[in-house]
């Protein structure tokens, strides 16, 4: 029996190699003799710089840069095993785990580091980015890396801003002649599950700003400021750009990069196409992936659809375990055989995500369990 495990991490608590790890473990206790390969990935959030790298044998970078509130930190960029494709994570150097709950706010936030992460690569020859957009803590539209990387941005005063969110309404004057020239050489892939604009009910102000500790003001404040910062910026540069998709992606961030003419993807068809994953379940007998949450969202680009959608082109059955099943789940039965979740009673989020690992190890040992008595008819 061959098994490919190729699930997302369970955000939180554990990363996707763990995930992987654990479920593995369980299936050889009742497989033994199974050959289990794993594959890690993620889409585009939390573990992608850690999945491409596991696929591609590839190293991490370590640095210094300016974390999500303009404080110094130690963090890293990966370069795959081609040599010339370097990988930045948002949430590495940008990210909302950085930041204590009781200080999140995007109004404070920066992309800052962004900038010099990609300053740093460049001045090591890299000109080839994969850069995941998941997991930030910021709604600056990108202010914060393109002062890094140059750009000028000017108040009513003639002043410099600060790079956060909360200087985006201050801005008068937008000057982007003096960015690096090299980012103009540079191949720019975005890799991102998000199809968000900029502005509006569906933007990166009203979607993600609550989980980022935005109130309802300041969520209409930034969302004014974006689309004034939006009208700066296209009046620069003479293109629309705050509609499209991806644009609100990472606070903005988005609609910053698709301005220096990176390529927005499917953050999970990077991984997968990265990893090989295709050629890997076309010799399986089953494949699982998972995700911390699982409902009708999942249908929307979440990994483990990536995976199943593989799956059943390759006529492959597929299985689902993930940290919880959410509202709609049922409709994932187009895709899985079954979809399972690592909950086995009635316990508390914080309890099923202490316990994780071991919860992980009794669902997947039970779901191997169900397999061999239906193969052998035990």
């Amino acid at each position: 029996m061959h098994i490919v495990v190729a699930p997302d991490s369970y955000k939180g608590c554990l990363v996707a190699s763990q995930v992987a790890i654990t479920i593995k473990n369980a299936w050889h206790t009742v497989f033994p003799e199974a050959t289990v390969e794993m594959v890690p990935m993620a889409d585009g959030g939390e573990g992608t710089m850690d999945a491409l790298l596991y696929a591609s044998h590839g190293v991490k970078v370590e640095t210094n840069a300016t974390g999500p509130l303009m404080q110094p930190v130690i963090t890293n960029y990966g370069v795959l095993g081609d040599g010339v494709t370097a990988v930045i994570e948002i949430a590495q150097v940008a990210g909302l785990p950085m930041i204590p709950e009781h200080q999140r706010n995007p109004l404070m936030t920066t992309s800052y580091g962004v900038g010099e992460l990609l300053l740093h690569a460049m001045d090591q020859g890299y000109r080839r980015f994969i850069i995941g957009l998941g997991g930030s803590a910021t709604n600056d539209g990108g202010l914060g890396m393109l002062q890094a990387l140059g750009g000028i941005f000017l108040d009513s005063g003639g002043q410099s801003v600060t790079p956060i969110g909360a200087s985006l309404k201050h801005i008068q004057t937008v000057n982007l002649s003096m960015l690096d020239p090299r980012i103009r050489e540079c191949n720019i892939i975005i890799a991102s599950d998000v199809d968000n604009p900029l502005c509006g009910p569906k933007g990166a102000s009203f979607i993600f700003g609550p989980q980022k500790g935005a109130t309802k003001q300041q969520i209409s404040e930034l969302d004014a400021s974006l689309n004034a910062y939006a009208q700066l910026i296209e009046g620069e540069i003479g293109l629309q750009l705050r509609d499209l998709p991806g644009a609100g992606a990472a606070g903005g961030l988005g609609f910053a990069l698709l301005m220096l003419d990176a390529q927005m993807v499917s953050g999970a068809r990077v991984v997968t196409e990265a990893a090989g994953l295709a050629n890997k379940i076309k010799s399986a007998d089953w494949v699982i992936t998972g995700e911390g949450q699982s409902d009708f969202q999942t249908l929307y680009g979440k990994l483990p659809f990536h995976v199943a959608k593989l799956a059943k082109e390759h006529t492959v059955k597929a299985i689902l375990i993930s940290g919880g099943l959410g509202n709609g789940y049922e409709q994932l039965y187009d895709y899985f055989v079954s979809c399972h979740s690592i909950a086995l009673g009635p316990i508390s989020l914080s309890e099923s995500m202490q316990n994780a690992e071991k919860l992980l190890f009794q669902t997947a040992m039970n779901v191997a369990r169900l397999v061999r008595a239906s193969k052998y008819n035990i």
